[in-house]
């Protein structure tokens, strides 16, 4: 088989450059070539997967995070193509829900070499494909303000952008299109769950599947400050969906409306809202371990 070994050089420490070596050897072992895919930056990366892809590929090896495997999703999204993710990043969101280990190079890379495909669902907007969750309210403001941010680098500053954010916000008004029926609320967030977590394992969409044919759209109406960072745990336990302010429909398409609000994609600048989010059943084969 070959493969376009995509590298997300940063990803991991900076040691995505040694991952995505040892995967290779590894997939050399097995009896497979692998073309590597390493731009100066993402659209001079995106240029030479096409190119690769236009020679002739069995599919394409991400290494790095939810961020990187989003910039190839729309190369490979509704293709026959065969996609595989080597864990490298920090969040590493996507590989969790398909039980991709996140941790072990080599266990990820036995799982391409096993073949094992599962076939999973992405939600489609006009800006991208997405695989986890589409976030807008506080969790895109947050964002906003952690990439403004230049130090300290991680999981902290995303931490700090958080307890600065929650000083001054207030609850903002959305309205949401739920296969065509529109709700108005006043809410802290709304997220579009393709899987059930993003941020390296909140797990706001908590239940979604990734190939249920749905998207799980949660509405966190209005908390208070204080008892917000009380429960803001539970987002990583996922017990957040018995308390009052949780919200959860489950839809094939939606569109989310709030004014000067953004949306995030596996954890990328989608663009300001409104969007428009339809989910594309078995839009994407995954060498994954196989569902228990």
């Amino acid at each position: 088989m070959h493969y376009a070994l995509v590298i997300n050089s940063t990803s991991g420490k900076r040691r995505g450059e040694s991952i995505a070596a040892q995967a290779a050897e590894r997939l050399s072992q097995a009896g497979h070539v692998t073309t590597p895919i390493q731009g100066e930056n993402a659209s001079a990366a995106r240029d030479q997967l096409k190119q690769a892809i236009d020679t002739g590929l069995d599919g394409v090896v991400v290494v790095g995070g939810d961020g990187a495997l989003h910039s190839v999703l729309d190369h490979v999204a509704d293709t026959d193509l065969v996609f595989g993710l080597i864990p490298a990043g920090t969040g590493n969101d996507t590989a969790r829900s398909l039980g991709i280990p996140v941790k072990d190079t080599d266990a990820a890379v036995d799982l391409i070499v096993a073949g094992h495909v599962r076939v999973v669902d992405l939600a489609r907007t006009s800006e991208a494909y997405v695989a986890t969750v589409i976030a807008s309210g506080f969790d895109s403001k947050v964002n906003e303000r952690a990439n403004a941010m230049t130090w300290p680098r991680g999981n902290m500053r995303y931490n700090i952008a958080i307890i600065k954010e929650l000083s001054s916000f207030q609850p903002l008004e959305f309205t949401l299109t739920l296969d065509g029926d529109t709700i108005q609320r006043e809410a802290m967030l709304v997220a579009v769950g393709n899987g059930p977590s993003f941020g390296g394992g909140l797990r706001i969409c908590e239940g979604a599947s990734l190939d249920d044919g749905l998207l799980d759209v949660v509405v966190i109406n209005p908390v208070s400050k204080a008892r917000f960072l009380r429960v803001f745990p539970q987002l990583y336990r996922g017990t957040h969906t018995s308390l009052a302010e949780f919200e959860r429909h489950r839809v094939r398409e939606v569109t989310l409306s709030s004014p000067g609000i953004v949306a995030y994609g596996d954890g990328e600048r989608l663009g300001p809202l409104p969007i428009t989010a339809t989910v594309q059943p078995g839009a994407l084969r995954v060498f994954a371990p196989p569902v228990a």
